[in-house]
């Protein structure tokens, strides 16, 4: 079994319940398991084509016996499944699962760059990196000088999965009381 971390971001529908379901599918992949979830964090959309509602981000650890491709190819299809549309580049989108890191692996192709390119300037990928490798040392990459950390203004953490769910199922709930 090898370790990769995955980037997931949501800024359409019940966002928490799109990282939730993207989360519970890749549980569900063949020989992979979910080891760590980060907290929430909230980002506003960067360098995008139209006016979008903020970003939900999370980082996930996996363990799991799929090789880097094969793990890519399983997360485009569970965004297709979550209903995933790409119409345009930086649109704002339902689920977004990228592979950012895999353990003992390096890449440079179209589809798959392993360690994902964007990691030090973003961010919305440091901060939910930083609570699974405290250190921001991932698989022999050290992110702890990343540009992307001056940016602490730019992120704001909001709580973990389950809380937000649970908050969003109090609201919800409160709706049907009259």
């Amino acid at each position: 079994m090898s370790r990769a971390v995955l980037g997931l971001g949501t800024n359409l529908g019940d966002r928490g319940r799109n990282l939730a379901a993207a989360v519970e599918a890749l549980g569900r992949l063949p020989e992979t398991a979910v080891a760590r979830v980060s907290s929430v964090w909230q980002t506003a959309p960067f360098d995008v084509p139209d006016e979008q509602q903020d970003y939900w981000n999370i980082c996930v650890l996996l363990e799991t016996g799929l090789s880097p491709r094969a793990l890519l190819g399983a997360c485009l299809g569970i965004e297709a499944a979550l209903g995933r549309v790409r119409r345009t580049y930086h649109g704002a989108r339902t689920i977004d699962l990228d592979l950012l890191l895999y353990e003992g692996a390096a890449c440079a192709e179209k589809e798959l760059t392993l360690p994902h390119p964007g990691i030090p300037s973003r961010a919305f990928v440091l901060f939910p990196l930083r609570e699974l490798f405290p250190a921001l040392e991932v698989f022999g990459a050290d992110y702890s000088g990343a540009p992307g950390l001056a940016d602490a203004d730019a992120v704001q953490c909001i709580g973990s999965m389950t809380d937000l769910l649970k908050i969003e199922e109090r609201i919800a709930g409160s709706l049907w009381e009259v």
